[in-house]
Parts: structure tokens; C-alpha cells; sequence
């Protein structure tokens, strides 16, 4: 085994955001070298890695030349340049997870595509080059309508009700999916090491924002029966079998109806729905993401307390230097414990931090997080 700490070892993350700022708590403990390239100046990251580069993450020659400054390279984001990878891994270097792991899953296409391929429940689907293309469909309404590249927090996802509706969509290739009735959104991150070592944390439970399409709850564990916990753990997987990749795979869910698991998405990386775990579980998500990528053994999964995890965003009407109001008084509470992700200026909706809940219970810690979220304001 390669010795990756306190030496000269050096670890490569693309992104510098809130992601890669919770991956360097875990690079400090283990005193990992670590190297980020993001195209802002202010990442939350750029203050605290060893070594940090202003730049292009879709640019080939930039992601190249950063490439070949480090040892191993790993990702906080999708929306990268992928000819690049594929040009430093034929050169032998290790990137995790996989450039045809991240080719797939950065395109919604083709992550469907893959699903059907192999088998995995997901809602029925159409890929189209054009809005052209989908306009000159015999339609039924409503369907969900999926940008194929660079969406994100509910960002290039909308419920289409009507044909009028089309002529808000930006002209780019995307899907069609089936609106699948369900009762519930869960997910169930993954982690593979080189050593085909697996583990998958508890099932989670998401509430999203009603206008935003953002998660603004994540409960864990969630609140379903053990048989639906055994079939979601299961299938994510098949979905971490399929991929074959190493690291995290976060596999996001839906339960329907009748109580059917369908896959709607994945991220091959730390995810907002693990966040919970740095003060829940025995081996938080971005420890387990490291020793991962580094091939050392997987830590326990297994949760310590009740998680539940409040996401701060930025509260509408507000866009400037950032305030958090009434901190003071969310500290008070047993219990909570909030990350501030160190982005400097705040915009409606814009994810700003998260808060969690440490309890016994899954109803108290739900009532205490929903106190939280009245109480703490993101303003400017």
C-alpha cells in the first residue's frame, strides 16, 4: 500500500465547492495532500487545500495539465471535461470514479440508457436532440422534462402540464420521463473500493422544497418498513454492481404507490443525502469516500443516533454579503450542529449551509429540525 500520509502523496479533487471544502476535514485528520482546481477564486475551498488553481473544470487543456500535477484524482462534480480523463488515465494515471463511469452518469441519456441496458427499475423514458424533436411528438401530458447535461438542485428539471409550456425550455438535447406517482423520494449511498469491498449506508428520506425542487429534509433512517429499507438497499446494489465504480455512488430513489422501488438518478460522489453522517454515523460519508478511492478498508456504515439534516438556503427576497440570523439560538438546541459552506454572497434558494439534528427519535429529531428551520434565516 501506497503511504498517503504525511507524504509526499497528492490528491487531485475537481471542484472546489461546499463538497470538496467537507472532503478536506477528512484530507486534515489523515494529513493527505491535497491539490483542487475550481473556477472561482473564492470556492470555499480555496482557503484551506495545500494547493489551489483557478480554472476551467470543461476546459481539455486545464483539466489535463492539472491532472498531471497529481497522483490520484477524484471529483466533487459531474460537469467536467471527460476527454481529458480518458487521456490521463491512458496514461496511467488513477482516476476514481471511473471516466466511463462519469461519461454515463454526467448525461441523463445515457444514464437511462444504462439502466434499461442492465436491467434496473426506472420510469419510462424518450431522449430527444432538440425541443424541435420533442415538439413534433404525439405527447401526453404531464411528463417530467430532463436537461441531458449540467442539471443540478432541481436546475434543468421541470413538470410539463401543457404545450405552451415547451416554449420556456432552453434548446438542448434532453429526455421525457414518465410522472411515476410516489409516495416517498429515498436514497442509498454506495461505497466500493478497488478491492471490490462494499458498503451501503441506511436508507434515507427526502422532502423537498414544494417550489425550489430542492431537498430540504434528509431523515435518516427513513421511515419505511424493513422490507422496503432491504429492497432499496438492494437495488442501489445492483446499480453499484452495474457501474462497477469506486468510490460513492449516492442512488436516488423513488417508493411508489405500491410500494415498488424505481431508481430516478445517481451521483458518483459525496452527496447532500449523506450529509447527515458526519455527526450520525460511526464513519462519515467523506472519510468513507477516501478510503474508497485509496483502496484501504471501508469503515462501518451504521448509524450512532437519528440523523436528520436541514439544508440553508438562501431565503428569497435576499442576494449580497451573507447573514445568518439567529445562529445563537439554533446553538442552544441539543442536538444541532450547523456547516457553513463559506460562500460569501447569498441568492434566493442558493445552498448556503446545512444544520443537523442528532436524536434517539426520528419524531423528535423531525420536530426539532423543523424548529430549526423556521428559526435559522439566511439573509443578506
Amino acid at each position: 500500500m501506497e503511504n498517503y500520509f504525511s507524504s509526499q502523496f497528492k490528491l487531485g479533487i475537481l471542484g472546489g465547492g461546499q463538497l470538496g471544502k467537507m472532503l478536506l476535514s477528512e484530507t486534515q485528520k489523515f494529513d493527505i495532500f491535497t491539490s483542487i482546481l475550481d473556477p472561482n477564486a473564492d470556492a470555499p475551498c480555496a482557503l484551506i487545500a495545500h494547493q489551489f488553481t483557478k480554472g476551467n473544470l470543461t476546459d481539455y487543456e486545464t483539466v489535463y495539465q492539472f491532472g498531471k500535477s497529481v497522483d490520484l484524482l477524484t471529483i466533487e462534480i459531474e460537469h467536467i471535461n471527460i476527454d481529458a480523463l480518458y487521456q490521463l488515465e491512458k496514461e496511467g494515471l488513477i482516476i476514481y470514479p471511473q471516466p466511463n463511469v462519469l461519461e454515463i452518469i454526467q448525461h441523463k441519456g445515457k444514464q437511462k440508457d444504462f439502466y434499461k441496458k442492465n436491467q434496473i427499475p426506472t420510469a419510462s423514458f424518450k431522449r430527444y436532440h432538440s425541443i424541435n424533436d420533442l415538439r413534433n411528438e404525439a405527447l401526453t401530458f404531464p411528463f417530467i422534462w430532463k436537461s441531458s447535461q449540467f442539471g443540478y438542485d432541481g436546475m434543468g428539471v421541470k413538470v410539463i402540464r401543457e404545450i405552451g409550456e415547451l416554449e420556456h425550455l432552453p434548446d438542448v438535447e434532453c429526455i421525457t420521463e414518465e410522472m411515476i406517482p410516489f409516495k416517498m423520494e429515498l436514497a442509498v449511498i454506495v461505497a466500493r473500493n478497488n478491492n471490490k469491498e462494499v458498503k451501503t449506508y441506511p436508507v434515507v428520506e427526502m422532502e423537498f422544497h414544494p417550489e425550489a425542487n430542492q431537498v430540504e429534509y434528509v431523515i435518516c433512517p427513513a421511515r419505511i418498513s424493513d422490507e422496503i429499507a432491504h429492497k432499496a438497499q438492494k437495488i442501489a446494489k445492483e446499480v453499484s454492481e452495474a457501474f462497477q465504480h469506486v468510490g460513492l455512488l449516492a442512488v436516488e430513489m423513488f417508493l411508489t404507490e405500491n410500494d415498488e422501488i424505481i431508481v430516478n438518478e445517481v451521483a458518483p460522489r459525496p452527496h447532500n443525502s449523506g450529509h447527515y453522517s458526519i455527526e450520525a454515523s460511526y464513519t462519515n460519508q467523506f472519510e468513507q469516500h477516501l478510503r474508497a478511492i485509496l483502496n484501504l478498508p471501508l469503515g462501518n456504515t451504521d448509524s450512532k443516533l437519528v440523523g436528520i439534516m436541514v439544508n440553508l438556503v438562501g431565503s428569497e427576497g435576499f442576494a449580497g454579503n451573507v447573514i445568518y440570523q439567529n445562529m445563537d439560538k439554533i446553538l442552544k438546541i441539543d442536538g444541532v450542529t450547523p456547516h457553513i459552506y463559506g460562500k460569501k454572497q447569498t441568492r434566493p434558494f442558493r445552498k448556503m449551509g446545512h444544520v443537523t439534528i442528532i436524536n434517539k427519535s426520528v419524531s423528535d429529531a423531525r420536530k426539532i429540525a423543523e424548529v430549526v428551520k423556521q428559526t435559522i434565516k439566511v439573509i443578506s
